[in-house]
């Protein structure tokens, strides 16, 4: 029973943060309220407060559920000292690109943290969360790129930061404007020549 018990509240908490992202992508954080996610959930507003104290603790578990997954995967990629970074760097990227047109719950996510998210008020604190999430992605880029220069792919006076900087930039841009235009992109064909684009001009090797 207990058992039961504890996963149909998995169950509820899952709804709403589903509900969530249907609300926040409608009517944007500012406008949303815990009432209207209840509503969209079919829950009482008592079961949305059983599971998060404030709107901003359900944004903060949608923030976890997207940046959490992407972080560790890049990670995980980097400690297997693949032959070729930068050749692993593009493919994964190419696929996260890919991913955010075929995954419609990672879209919306992400067209709320670009698109529908003031950040200020009670929402502002996360854009300290957010910059933290980004120092920590530059790092684990920029031990790709230093694994670059180490193998010979790249020049010996290359700059791992910068590069790493540059690239969090071009991939992020990407992101924003497909997102605010997506009938510019077509993402499933052009996901690899755009990485290919940037590690091309980086002095990346040219994958075989």
């Amino acid at each position: 029973m207990a058992r039961k018990t504890k996963e149909q509240a998995e169950a509820t908490k899952d709804a709403i943060l589903e509900a969530a992202i249907k609300v926040f992508v409608q009517h944007g954080v500012t406008k949303a309220t815990l009432e209207k996610i209840a509503l969209e959930a079919g829950v009482t507003r008592g079961a949305v407060y059983w599971h998060f104290k404030n709107k901003g603790d359900v944004f903060a578990a949608l923030h976890e559920q997207l940046c959490v997954p992407f972080s560790k995967m890049v990670l995980e990629a980097l400690e297997k000292n693949h032959p070729r970074p930068l050749e692993q760097l593009e493919l994964l990227c190419a696929d996260l690109l890919l991913d955010l047109e075929s995954n419609a719950r990672k879209h919306d996510i992400l067209t709320i943290f670009f698109l529908k998210c003031e950040y200020s008020g009670e929402m502002e604190q996360f854009l300290e969360v957010q910059q933290q999430e980004k120092i920590k992605n530059r790092k684990v880029f920029s031990r790709y790129f230093e694994q670059a220069v180490e193998k010979g792919h790249l020049p010996k006076d290359a700059n791992p930061h910068m590069l790493a900087n540059a690239f969090t930039s071009y991939i992020t841009g990407i992101a924003f404007e497909y997102l605010r235009s997506p009938k510019a992109f077509d993402l499933k064909n052009e996901a690899k020549p755009l990485m290919r684009i940037f590690f091309a001009g980086a002095g990346g090797s040219s994958q075989s």
